[in-house]
């Protein structure tokens, strides 16, 4: 009978919390047994493994194996655990060598072949790794740009990336070498130039008061007088983010699946626009098992942009009240509760009516009609809006073409009234 002990992480939200992988093998009859809490992914890892290690030219012990993941009353999500398990399984079964794993972190969902394919939540992994004093941590090659981010806030722990279960194992046995992550920076893509937008003066005071302030907006016009393009500038006028709001920004867009490959880490506050047909999930988190990120987390330091909001469902409307007074969404499941950060500035656009007409003058709602459609934006949700900007058609008339101030201009005095 022989024992092995490897390390992973599971994820509850944003948070990573360290996971102990004990293989045992011998003793019985042969089967896989797998002890911990494991959810359905992870519970199917059993098959995955014993593939993985088989086609990459090993042999899989004909004995019983026990799979033990600690603490036994953490629920463990997801297939990243795969490798970290073939790992104990082929120490406990002497084809590695004893001390191996030690203090060694393994993030990766393997393909029967034994190729390593990448994983949701690496970078808050590996954070968790770094905080618990783990030196070293392994992980596909795809999520290196991604582990790339931990060396951007002082490092403290190695990474290192792998493309196969055989490259994995050539470097716990002969310390072959294997591939680092480059540097990164955080992205400085411009947004969208508020010189664009030719007239609605006041909606443009508003912009500007509302960025200066982080206050929630609510424009109200026709369609064609520019709200979206209006809302879609607000982020150029806010302070770019700092190096731990950027990487906490990565840490949601990692665990939803949504951190862009080739810029990972961004300074430019983030813009979400949800559809209003989307769901409750969708819109503030939540799907099956742990709850995943929504766009209001999505949109965490910067702007919820909600365009036809009076389109959305009551519910979905109702639901921001909680993150726009604390800041945080809280999901709870039976498998626990998760927090995710949900600091974001709100802002929302609406049609004066249903009709939704060029010009006020071609309306043909009774003014019972346009009370109630507006009347779909409740009073506890407008009570946390602070300005309201009535925007209408622009005229040849009206535009000064000469005197429109771009993002810079406009961003320089939002800085000096943050500064103040």
């Amino acid at each position: 009978m022989a024992l092995a002990r490897g390390w992973s992480v599971t994820l509850q939200g944003v948070d990573g919390h360290l996971v102990e992988i004990e293989a045992d093998v011998g003793g019985g009859l042969p089967g896989v047994f797998l002890v911990g809490l494991p959810d359905a992914a992870l519970h199917e890892s059993k098959d995955r493994i014993r593939a993985a290690v088989v086609n990459s030219g090993l042999v899989w012990p004909n004995e019983r194996i026990v799979l033990a993941l600690s603490p036994a009353s953490l629920r463990k999500t997801g297939s990243g655990f795969d490798l970290a398990l073939a790992c104990a399984v082929l120490a406990a079964n002497e084809a590695l060598p004893e001390r191996a794993l030690e203090r060694t972190v393994l993030l990766g969902e393997l393909a029967l072949d034994g190729r390593l394919r990448t994983v949701r939540g690496v970078l808050p992994a590996l954070l968790a790794a770094k905080a618990a004093g783990l030196p070293r941590a392994i992980v596909p090659v795809g999520a290196l740009g991604e582990a790339a981010l931990v060396d951007a806030v002082g490092g403290g722990i190695e990474v290192l990336g792998a493309a196969t279960l055989h490259e994995v194992l050539a470097f716990l046995r002969d310390g072959a070498p294997l591939r680092r992550p480059e540097a990164v920076s955080a992205a400085e893509a411009d947004p969208p130039d508020l010189a664009d937008v030719l007239g609605q003066d006041d909606a443009r005071h508003a912009l500007e008061v509302a960025a200066a302030g982080g206050h929630h907006l609510l424009l109200v016009g026709p369609p064609g007088t520019g709200k979206t393009m209006l809302a879609q500038r607000v982020v150029g006028l806010l302070p770019r983010l700092s190096d731990s709001d950027a990487l906490g920004l990565a840490a949601i867009r990692s665990v939803a699946g949504r951190l862009p490959a080739r810029a990972p880490l961004t300074s430019v506050p983030p813009v979400v626009s949800p559809h209003h047909s989307c769901s409750m999930a969708a819109l503030v988190g939540g799907g099956s098992g742990i709850a995943r990120p929504g766009a209001v987390s999505l949109a965490h330091r910067g702007v919820l942009f909600m365009d036809e909001a009076p389109e959305f469902g009551a519910h979905l409307l109702d639901a921001l009240r909680t993150p726009l007074e604390e800041g945080e969404v809280r999901l709870s499941r039976a498998e626990g509760t998760v927090h995710y950060p949900a600091r974001f500035q709100l802002v929302l656009a609406a049609n004066p009516c249903p009709c939704a007409p060029a010009h006020d003058r071609d309306c043909v709602c009774p003014s019972l009609t346009r009370r109630r459609y507006l009347g779909r934006l409740s009073g506890p949700l407008l009570d946390r809006v602070d300005l309201r900007a009535r925007m209408f058609p622009v005229t040849t008339f009206a535009l000064d073409v000469h005197g429109v101030e771009d993002t810079a201009t406009v961003r320089a005095r939002v800085l000096a009234a943050r500064a103040a």
